[in-house]
C-alpha cells in the first residue's frame, strides 16, 4: 500500500513539473544565444590588456620625501612649505623587485607596490598589478620635485587627504645635518 502511495505522489509531482513547464512557469534552460552564426563571442580582453604607460617609473620616486596631507586644494600651497620642513626625518620610498617598497594606508608594514598606468594615461601606485584599486594612489602630478598622490578608496581619502610629497635635498627644500659620531 505504501508503495503504491509512493508512486501515485511522484507520478503526480511529475504530472505537475510537466503542467507548469507547459504553462510558462518553470525557468528556461535554453543555451545561450551567440547570434546568426552559432560562434560563441571572443574572449574579453583582461585588466593586462587595457595598461597604458605610467607617467614616471619606480626609480623616479625612490629616495627621501618629506611627507604632508591637504583636503582642500587651497591649501596645497601650505602643505608644500610643511612637506619641505618634513624631511627629518624623512618617509622613505625603496625600490622593490615589482616597483617601490612603501607604506599603504592603515598599517605600519612597508609593502610592495606596483607603478601602473590605466590605457587613458592614469598612472598608480599601489599593491597588485590591476591599477585603480582601492588600496591604489593615483598620481595626480610629478615634476621630479614634488610628487601629489590621492587615494583611490574615497574612504581612506576622506581620512587621509591628498598627499604631497617633497623630495628632500631639493631646491628650496631644508637641509638636514648629518648627526656626529661620538668620539671613542
Amino acid at each position: 500500500m505504501a508503495s503504491s502511495m509512493l508512486r501515485l505522489s511522484t507520478a503526480a509531482l511529475i504530472s505537475a513539473f510537466a503542467l507548469a513547464g507547459c504553462g510558462g512557469t518553470m525557468p528556461s534552460l535554453s543555451l545561450p544565444s551567440w547570434g546568426n552564426n552559432d560562434e560563441p563571442p571572443p574572449p574579453q580582453a583582461g585588466p593586462s590588456a587595457t595598461l597604458g604607460t605610467p607617467s614616471l617609473a619606480p626609480d623616479q620616486i625612490v629616495g627621501r620625501w618629506g611627507i604632508a596631507s591637504f583636503h582642500r586644494p587651497e591649501d596645497q600651497p601650505r602643505t608644500e612649505a610643511a612637506a619641505r620642513n618634513a624631511c627629518s626625518p624623512p618617509y622613505v620610498i625603496n625600490r622593490s623587485a615589482t616597483g617601490v617598497a612603501m607604506l599603504g594606508h592603515d598599517s605600519p608594514a612597508i609593502q610592495d607596490m606596483t607603478v601602473k598606468a590605466t590605457a587613458d594615461g592614469h598612472t598608480y601606485i599601489g599593491p597588485g598589478p590591476d591599477p585603480g584599486g582601492a588600496d591604489d594612489r593615483e598620481v595626480v602630478s610629478f615634476d621630479g620635485r614634488v610628487l601629489i598622490l590621492k587615494w583611490v578608496d574615497p574612504e581612506v581619502a576622506g581620512r587621509y587627504g591628498t598627499m604631497l610629497l617633497v623630495r628632500c635635498g631639493a631646491p628650496g627644500a631644508p637641509k638636514v645635518a648629518a648627526k656626529k659620531k661620538p668620539k671613542t
